[in-house]
């Protein structure tokens, strides 16, 4: 497994192209995941890209392969309020812009998605003089509501916290776990690997993202993220996302239509990377087009 360090922590990476030892032959494309995943899930569109771009996966800080072999107990509890000092999303922008100096690339095109995609966001602001073009994938803006928010941080918070191993091995489990993310069905090896996921993230990393993500702050801030994007951007929903619904989808393209270019996968939930393959992978690759 390979590893490059960024701010101080260990990030696991991998390429996926048609040469071992990636070079400048092709445009970089760079794919961030969402909340408690991890980069596997982007393998397969990836492997799909491939003779078109050199593929940059990697596994966010406190997530996937990206997580210290012993991890320090938080010194505090984390809570909405004190998250954003440790794994505020802005933080994670800046995590990809040192990985990119790192590597030396830039600029590249950039596929996130879900939480991925608000990081992604804010770093297109940041440094839109490394990016060609990005796809935002299951991203948008929400109203702030603070009896839900509460009552989402509350379940969220038992969720995190109460994560034994052995929940894997409960025949089913990762059908259950899965069902309110996808419409169509995927393979059961993709549902346990998103279970995997979950359970061995970093607990800092999961409240941390989860609280800083789905807050005042996030809906007061993302619209306007959204609004002053400059880098072509196609934002893409599935139909039936119970996530992220694709009308908040279609409201933040709204606000930049000369920037951003909406697309809704029909019949698909929250992962249409995985639920129908060929249809999205016929919308980015419309949207990528390389002279």
């Amino acid at each position: 497994m390979s590893y490059v360090t960024v701010r101080g922590v260990p990030h696991y990476y991998e390429w996926i192209a048609t040469s071992q030892t990636p070079a400048l032959d092709k445009p970089t494309l760079v794919f961030l995941h969402g909340w408690a995943g991890s980069a596997r899930y982007w393998r397969s569109t990836a492997e799909a890209l491939k003779s078109e771009f050199n593929c940059l996966l990697y596994d966010l800080r406190g997530f996937g392969r990206s997580i210290p072999q012993e991890q320090p107990l938080p010194t505090q509890a984390i809570t909405p309020e004190t998250a954003w000092d440790d794994y505020d999303l802005e933080s994670y922008a800046h995590d990809l812009a040192t990985m990119l100096s790192e590597f030396q690339l830039g600029p590249v095109y950039i596929n996130a998605h879900s939480t991925g995609a608000s990081i992604a966001a804010l770093f297109l602001n940041r440094y839109p003089q490394l990016v060609k073009k990005a796809i935002l994938t299951c991203n948008g803006i929400f109203k702030y509501d603070a009896v839900a928010f509460q009552q989402f941080h509350r379940f969220g918070g038992y969720a995190v916290k109460f994560r034994p191993r052995w929940l894997s091995k409960i025949p089913g489990i990762d059908r259950m776990f899965m069902a309110r993310f996808l419409h169509q069905g995927i393979p059961a090896a993709e549902r346990v690997a998103f279970l995997e996921d979950f359970l061995i993230a970093s607990e800092a990393a999961a409240l941390g993202t989860m609280f800083t993500a789905v807050s005042q702050k996030a809906a007061e801030v993302m619209p306007l993220e959204f609004a002053k994007l400059s880098v072509p951007t196609l934002l893409i929903s599935g139909e039936f996302d119970q996530i992220i619904p694709s009308a908040m989808g279609r409201q933040a393209a709204e606000l930049n239509p000369d920037s951003i270019e909406f697309c809704v996968i029909p019949r698909t939930g929250h992962f249409p990377m995985l639920e129908d393959a060929s249809a999205y992978l016929h919308c980015i690759q419309r949207f990528l087009a390389v002279a």
